[in-house]
């Protein structure tokens, strides 16, 4: 078992294309540390320097405290679980789970050994004697597993292994990946670009965009505390309502303006998002969808909305509304300013709250829960992030 270290890591293929800057990241000896960020933000390049598989253009990568630049890859004693199987057809479980230590001349009684454990922490005891024809998709994904927990590696590398499951096994195998990555302890990197698996199975999420990491938290923190836009906008489902507004101070207070709408910013915004610098300037009002809630009685900062579009999720009613103001995508290419682009947002709403498309809803926001950020650059506003 082993901490994995990058420092200042980049990669520039020929013809000068850098698809990773300057990462620097630590993952503790037994942690679950998941990459995740749009297709081409540079995580599968990251996970195949750790590997050796690319070649590190600037900086180091650390394995066990051993720097690996220079190490090949057969000698860095990880093992890497593809979203491919992989699996060899002719050969029974038991034997595709066994093949890698098999090459290496470990023992007969050594292999038996740990592929019964594997199998065993895997549920796939009464399975050894079957070949990969045999098993469903989950099954097979687990064998693959095996062959990697068989070889005792310091490390665990996965590159979207769920990729190839329906709908259900995925969240099966999500549960799955994250009880035996605890029973075994090693250290662990999971590359996805779903950000539910994300959230659901990572000890830490470190969230990249066009080569550069965002920002690495918990789960919990990503979604509190975002620390930019770009990713308050990505973690998420649905994302955060990003919105154009403007800060203005009257009456001794500060109200926020979005569209054709004002709501009043609870003082302690002020200190804590650094507000009074912003007066009379844009900026960007981040609120969840959660954190859109149906008026009631004198509730303060209500405004009105139309309802464009309902989906009843049983448990919930996710409404799109209108408000005459402009939502906020960030865009997943390298630029750090935020693009204008419609009048959406999305509130989240209980199953039993009665709207219907074409219809105009009050709401106030949450106003515990509002975030700020810097129009230009992105940047979230709160102290100390």
């Amino acid at each position: 078992m082993a901490e994995i270290v990058f420092d200042q890591v980049a990669k520039v293929y020929p013809g000068g294309n850098t698809a990773v800057q300057n990462l620097s990241l630590h993952v503790a000896d037994g942690e679950f540390m998941v990459l995740v960020g749009p297709s081409g933000c540079g995580k599968t390049t990251a996970l195949r320097m750790i590997a050796g598989l690319e070649e590190v253009s600037d900086g180091t990568i650390s394995i066990g405290g051993r720097v690996v630049n220079n190490v090949l890859p057969k000698d860095r004693d990880i093992a890497m679980v593809f979203q491919n199987y992989a699996l060899y057809p002719q050969m029974t479980v038991a034997q595709n789970m066994g093949f890698a230590l098999k090459i290496r001349n470990v023992p007969k009684d050594e292999i038996a050994r740990r592929v019964g454990e594997a199998a065993k922490i895997l549920r796939l005891t009464e399975y050894l004697d079957r070949r990969p024809k045999a098993l469903s998709g989950g099954q097979r994904q687990r064998v693959a597993m095996g062959r990697a927990i068989v070889r005792e590696p310091q490390a665990f590398l996965m590159d979207e292994p769920l990729s190839n499951l329906d709908a259900q096994l995925r969240v099966e195998m999500r549960t799955e990946i994250s009880r035996i990555q605890r029973l075994l302890g090693v250290a662990t990197i999971y590359v996805t670009h779903d950000q539910t698996e994300a959230m659901t199975m990572g000890d830490r999420v470190a969230v990249m965009r066009g080569g550069i990491l965002q920002q690495v938290a918990t789960p919990d923190d990503l979604y509190d505390h975002p620390a930019n836009a770009f990713v308050a906008g990505f973690i998420g489902s649905p994302p955060m309502n990003l919105l154009n507004a403007v800060v203005d101070e009257r009456d001794g207070g500060l109200h926020v303006r979005f569209g054709d709408q004002s709501v009043v910013v609870p003082e302690r915004y002020r200190q804590s998002h650094r507000l009074d610098a912003y007066v009379g300037r844009p900026l960007l009002l981040g609120v969840r969808p959660e954190d859109l809630v149906a008026a009631t009685g004198d509730a303060p900062g209500r405004f009105t909305a139309t309802v464009t579009l309902r989906e009843a999720l049983g448990s919930e009613i996710l409404a799109h509304l209108n408000f005459g103001g402009e939502e906020v995508i960030v865009t997943d290419d390298t630029t750090t300013a935020p693009a204008a682009h419609s009048s959406r947002v999305v509130a989240r709403l209980g199953a039993r709250a009665k709207v219907e498309v074409g219809e105009r809803v009050e709401l106030t926001l949450n106003p515990e829960n509002l975030h700020f950020f810097d129009a230009e650059s992105g940047v979230t506003l709160r102290g100390g992030a």
